[in-house]
């Protein structure tokens, strides 16, 4: 079956892309265990919080393709069940794949706390929709921020990392994709509106409000700091790692795609103007960065290791030349020779061509199953056999070492 990304009539686009983001060989996802699998009284763990940037978000696909989904579909369509039996999400949309970096495997526990869609500060609706910020939230009926997951996880187990990406969403961050994307599918090439300049956006990263998040960030990490001293866990028993956030699109000038037309999104799924890709890779994603970098100065944590991933999949971005759709390169299948090398590790962003499909909206423009493995390797680095260290994690060579892209720390 093929699935067409037709244009769709503007507000139809709109509605669907209102929600977009919101809600992070041997194969290593299946050879490291969830938590749940593993008696863990004595193994040093690694714990994940934060949002769909180290939740898992998307690692159900390898690639992308718009011939069939079989191509890319790594995980299957129970890629997200986390619950004991794997027949469930334990939050519904939080989207924990079984391919999330926090699974370092090697004698390493691992438990990922993470729900994409989360920001600092627990989130509710009378939807029943549940966000877990980094906190200590608890509504009596099962629902705990993170923060307090993570306290009571670790009165019982020897966490010796805890990895956070956090931030993202304390911007608005899929309100700014939103505006890009229909910026893009509701203005023509011969007079482009570009988003970089829409008041919604510049407000979204404007100064005052860059000083909120940094400060929202700063007391996150201090509460997760508070859990593990409410745990019982000395501060110089563990380590705190802040992972920063990736590039998922190239700059105009990098994409394989021509901005004429609606080609960008209706076949690659990139809808950007060639300005605002620019702009996404020079101010909008250094200032997130920046942003999560002095909240680590300000927050009272010591010894903070920071993972810069902002290059690490440089070379394989949602559209960059040099990769492409399974298709276009001549492959059917994730599993078949120099798949990792060819293909994306972003997954495409998903308007109304979700509908009837397996693909969700909400798994757009993140890490996909290439990717988690590499932030995955990544995180192996950091580890260092238990004496954590921080870097740049970039792509080392191509193809896979066990199963994971080859990534290096610097």
């Amino acid at each position: 079956m093929r699935l067409s990304r037709r244009l769709v009539a503007a507000s139809s686009t709109l509605a669907a892309l209102t929600v977009l983001l919101v809600s992070a060989a041997s194969d290593p996802a299946a050879s490291a265990a969830p938590p749940s699998a593993q008696k863990a009284a004595h193994v040093p763990y690694v714990v994940t919080l934060g949002d769909s940037y180290i939740s898992g978000e998307a690692g159900r696909w390898a690639g992308s393709s718009d011939v069939s989904p079989s191509y890319s579909d790594a995980l299957g369509p129970k890629a997200y069940d986390d619950n004991r039996t794997h027949t469930a999400e334990r939050i519904p949309q939080c989207h924990r794949s079984r391919s999330a970096e926090a699974y370092i495997g090697h004698g390493v526990g691992g438990l990922d706390l993470a729900c994409s869609g989360a920001q600092t500060q627990t989130s509710t609706n009378g939807n029943g929709d549940f966000k877990p910020g980094l906190d200590f939230f608890d509504d009596g009926a099962g629902h705990v921020g993170q923060a307090l997951a993570l306290q009571r996880f670790a009165s019982r187990h020897r966490v010796a990392m805890v990895v956070v990406s956090i931030g993202g969403n304390d911007f608005d961050f899929a309100s700014i994709i939103t505006q890009c994307v229909t910026d893009f599918l509701t203005s023509p090439s011969w007079d482009k509106d570009f988003c970089y300049d829409d008041a919604s956006v510049v407000a979204d990263l404007s100064g005052s409000r860059v000083a909120t998040v940094t400060r929202r960030v700063s007391r996150a990490l201090d509460r997760v700091r508070a859990a593990m001293r409410r745990a019982g866990h000395a501060d110089r028993s563990w380590t705190l790692v802040v992972q920063t956030y990736p590039s998922p699109i190239p700059r105009g000038g990098r994409f394989r795609y021509s901005q004429a037309g609606f080609t960008r999104q209706t076949v690659g799924g990139c809808g950007f103007w060639n300005a605002d890709a620019t702009w996404a890779n020079t101010t909008a994603l250094p200032t997130i960065n920046a942003t999560v970098r002095a909240a680590v100065r300000r927050s009272g944590v010591a010894g903070v290791k920071v993972l810069n991933v902002a290059h690490a999949f440089n070379g394989h971005r949602l559209c960059e030349s040099g990769v492409g759709l399974y298709e276009e390169e001549g492959l059917t299948s994730w599993m078949q020779r120099g798949a990792v090398n060819k293909t994306e590790w972003v997954n495409q962003i998903h308007t109304l061509s979700a509908v009837g499909s397996p693909y969700q909206v909400q798994e757009s423009l993140h890490p996909d199953y290439w990717a988690q493995l590499a932030l995955r390797n990544c995180l192996r680095h950091v580890y260092h056999r238990g004496v954590p260290r921080g870097g740049t994690c970039v792509i080392a060579h191509g193809g896979l070492r066990h199963g994971e892209p080859r990534m290096r720390l610097r």
